[in-house]
């Protein structure tokens, strides 16, 4: 993003990263960096709006390739405040989560059974971000990013509206991560939706309880989740283990027990061995990255860049999901004896970066979109269809979302999959147009340059 400054050129860079799916990732990303580079050495402000590996892989991934930048200034939310004792205790529980995700992919991919290993390679897509074997590598790049620079503010909602010194006529208001942690589980309300509301599962709290099977609260006392106390019984792959010793080795009457109803192969019509439980509890684990998923979502920090001198918004809200986009409402800010809402700065909002790849439960209706009704409104999706399909995402973006952005933008709507980026071909709409004063793009998909104004 490139902003008129009193000395030159004032650039911000929102976020870095591609998805974990998308094929070649770590060239487009160097690609970008090499071309970012060729632009400017200086980034005056980086936002990272939240924890998630498609926006910051690039950070470790094109490390190399970012060296020669310099970055003045770090943005990043509340949420990841080390000395904001709330932060502190969600950045604790999220460390649970991915330690649990981590140990359940790998029992998952150790599991015998055919479909808790898909199940795995399933949950390893679905999560977006790395949590295999190789460590917590969404962590690592957040703290990159990070470091790039000296100077890291966290913002949160109840800060006054910010300026930047060398930027005149341009306030940043800060929407979001709300303050009210409870609001981070808030993933869909069917009123403010488009289309129906999806069931959020078990909230991640006591999806967490599981956390003490996979070796997690290890000093608690236990398995809180199982049947008896854990000096009873033995673990069933254990027993198994002995089975197969010679009788003399064992307690016959044990290990007769275990061949006969577990360990015998038996005919395939009496051969139950299908029915066995033992490790399909193990299925949670989706529900938990999903939990965990939407609640990082809903950490994003929100900016809105308010032009002075015209009145005109362009709106940021990294993946804020439903939790986040509600909390909007609550603030308000009072400028020269004006008071300032949410709704104000929907209503004036000419260029709309779409939340989360466009997804259903990330735009709401009656207090989102149906409040931009600005007639310049633009927009564009960071959003990869073939991509998403191949994670198991079917309706990224959400057809109704994309129909109502049509007509809201009046047809200004950018994919970062629109076919004419590659093919050659003209968009849907000639510039100027709406807010968009001019459009460029690099013939092989690589950028998009629009003049907002």
């Amino acid at each position: 993003m490139r902003l008129a400054g009193e000395d030159g050129p004032f650039w911000i860079l929102i976020d870095f990263g591609v998805h974990s799916s998308v094929k070649g990732g770590t060239e487009v990303l160097r690609a970008i960096a090499k071309d970012i580079l060729a632009q400017t050495k200086k980034i005056d402000l980086l936002v990272v709006t939240h924890e998630h590996w498609d926006h910051v892989s690039g950070f470790l991934y094109a490390a190399e390739a970012l060296e020669g930048l310099d970055v003045d200034e770090v943005w990043m939310p509340w949420t990841e405040d080390p000395q904001n004792p709330l932060a502190r205790r969600l950045d604790s529980y999220k460390g649970q989560a991915f330690a649990a995700l981590r140990s359940v992919m790998g029992k998952l991919e150790r599991s015998g059974s055919p479909a808790l290993r898909t199940k795995g390679e399933q949950l390893e897509s679905l999560l977006g971000f790395e949590l295999g074997a190789k460590g917590d590598r969404v962590r690592t790049a957040r703290n990159k990013a990070r470091d790039l620079a000296k100077s890291v503010t966290y913002l949160a909602p109840s800060d006054a509206p910010l300026h930047l010194e060398s930027v005149p006529g341009l306030r940043i208001f800060v929407l979001g991560p709300p303050l009210d942690a409870a609001l981070f589980n808030i993933e869909t309300r069917t009123s403010e939706m488009y289309g129906p509301g999806m069931g959020g599962g078990w909230a991640l709290a006591g999806t967490l309880a599981a956390a003490p099977g996979l070796g997690i609260h290890r000093s608690s006392g236990g398995d809180w989740g199982a049947p008896f106390d854990s000096q009873q019984g033995a673990d069933l792959n254990t027993v198994l283990s002995q089975a197969a010793q010679p009788a003399e080795e064992g307690e016959p009457e044990v290990i007769d027990f275990v061949r006969n109803h577990y360990a015998s192969e038996g005919d395939v019509e009496l051969d139950d061995g299908w029915r066995r439980i033992d490790a399909d509890w193990l299925g949670v684990a989706e529900d938990l990255a999903l939990q965990l998923d939407r609640g990082v979502n809903n950490t994003s920090l929100v900016l809105a860049f308010e032009f002075t001198d015209s009145g005109r918004v362009v709106l940021f809200p990294g993946d804020a999901q439903v939790g986040n986009w509600l909390s909007w409402h609550n603030l308000s800010w009072t400028i020269a004896e004006t008071t300032t809402t949410a709704g104000d700065l929907l209503s004036r909002t000419v260029y709309f970066k779409v939340a989360h790849h466009g997804s259903e439960n990330a735009t709401l209706e009656e207090k989102g979109l149906e409040l931009m009704t600005h007639p310049d409104l633009s927009a564009f999706i960071p959003t990869n269809k073939e991509q998403a399909l191949k994670v198991g995402w079917k309706h990224m973006p959400y057809g109704p979302i994309l129909g109502a952005l049509e007509r809201r933008a009046s047809g200004r709507v950018i994919r970062a999959d629109d076919n004419w980026l590659t093919t050659g071909k003209e968009p849907a709409f000639a510039a100027p147009s709406g807010s968009i004063r001019k459009l460029n793009h690099d013939p092989g998909g690589l950028w998009i340059e629009l003049e907002i104004g």
